[in-house]
């Protein structure tokens, strides 16, 4: 594995961090000796898109909110991801704004009473669009990863859908199944 790739698995981006600990992208970065941090791009209210309100169960014209966010791996691009919460989890919250959120928003969503108990990931490989290829700087050759990964509480209720843009050559994606 090259020094340029990044090997991701899902659970630390899915449990709530203790208390005084940072984001899990910071800490899963420093724990393979490198720096990963973050913009956010935007952060408020929109029009849900199709798909997740149909993830989310909610018509398509009801507002979300969404947080877009550039993932930066030793400060180079690594990942655009946009992540939508129902208004009616999100409105008024920290995942509103673009502050970044001590022990990130699955901690404040658990806070808030919203605990994951299922995930649900799909992974698609494609072109970049233009947007894309700006923000990831890559070309317009370079195939990338579409990730949409929908999280549920106990009752199946969703409550977040992340919809993530990587560049395959940068990327490794890891699942570890435990089995009973």
């Amino acid at each position: 594995m090259s020094a340029g790739r990044w090997v991701s698995t899902s659970m630390p981006y899915l449990t709530p961090r203790e208390g005084g600990q940072g984001d899990a992208w910071s800490a899963d970065a420093a724990a393979q000796g490198r720096r990963g941090t973050q913009r956010i791009l935007h952060a408020g209210e929109v029009q849900a898109p199709a798909e997740v309100a149909r993830l989310l169960g909610i018509q398509d014209d009801e507002p979300v909110v969404v947080r877009r966010r550039l993932i930066l791996l030793d400060d180079e691009p690594n990942e655009l991801t946009d992540t939508y919460y129902p208004a009616s989890v999100a409105r008024g919250t920290a995942l509103a704004g673009t502050a970044k959120i001590p022990g990130g928003a699955v901690t404040l969503l658990a806070r808030l009473g919203h605990a994951g108990a299922l995930v649900r990931e799909d992974v698609t490989a494609g072109l970049p669009r233009e947007e894309e290829q700006r923000a990831l700087r890559i070309a317009p050759t370079e195939p990338v990863l579409r990730l949409t990964r929908l999280t549920l509480d106990r009752d199946d209720r969703p409550f977040q859908v992340d919809r993530m843009v990587l560049p395959s050559h940068r990327q490794q994606l890891r699942y570890e199944i435990r089995i009973g």
